[in-house]
């Protein structure tokens, strides 16, 4: 389908929820329309929370999968962007939980992967904050890089989680906590 095909599904009028609708009756074009949609924001998310493309690729593709062979359960109580972010969440830690049982350790970070965030940082700084948010509780984890990295509010990363605002805000305080800790080192010295 082209990218003009989809604006014509979206200028027909078809907003999400008929667009789910359509797509629970198989139709691929409404699949299609709703996997373009999502899948940007689901791979970032994924990609953040495992750091491997290979394994982020193979989430975000199974995610998809298991959204449209259940799209009957979607009981529209939420958006389904959130619905989908929380089958990609928990797709992401199940799989890093598989590997971190084959590996007995996170795979190495991907240096050749270039950081649109922190353009100007020091590279081993980059590398300390990477090393220090994986040592991270995995609840500490998920909602740092969901809140700091990717921009959820803690209404969002709660209905994504299932744990309260209160809950996300506590683990990002205590994810915040470790970091300094953990980081500590490349703090710069103040001068007496």
């Amino acid at each position: 389908m082209t990218h003009a095909s989809l604006a014509i599904l979206r200028d027909s009028g078809d907003d999400e929820r008929q667009l789910v609708r359509r797509a629970r009756r198989g139709e691929r074009e409404a699949e299609y329309a709703l996997y373009r949609e999502h899948a940007p924001k689901v791979h970032r998310l994924v990609y953040r929370l495992c750091g491997d493309i290979e394994l982020t690729d193979e989430v975000v593709q199974d995610t998809f999968v298991r959204a449209f062979s259940r799209l009957t359960e979607f009981r529209e109580e939420s958006s389904l962007g959130t619905w989908v972010h929380r089958i990609a969440v928990n797709m992401t830690l199940n799989a890093m939980r598989s590997e971190q049982r084959r590996t007995k350790r996170f795979a190495p970070l991907d240096e050749s992967t270039p950081s649109r965030d922190m353009p100007d940082v020091d590279p081993d700084l980059k590398r300390a904050l990477s090393v220090a948010v994986r040592e991270l509780s995995e609840a500490q984890r998920t909602v740092f890089v969901m809140h700091a990295l990717e921009g959820y509010t803690h209404v969002e990363i709660g209905e994504v989680l299932g744990i309260s605002e209160g809950t996300s805000k506590g683990r990002l305080f205590h994810a915040r906590a470790r970091l300094k800790e953990i980081l500590a080192a490349y703090a710069p010295e103040s001068h007496q």
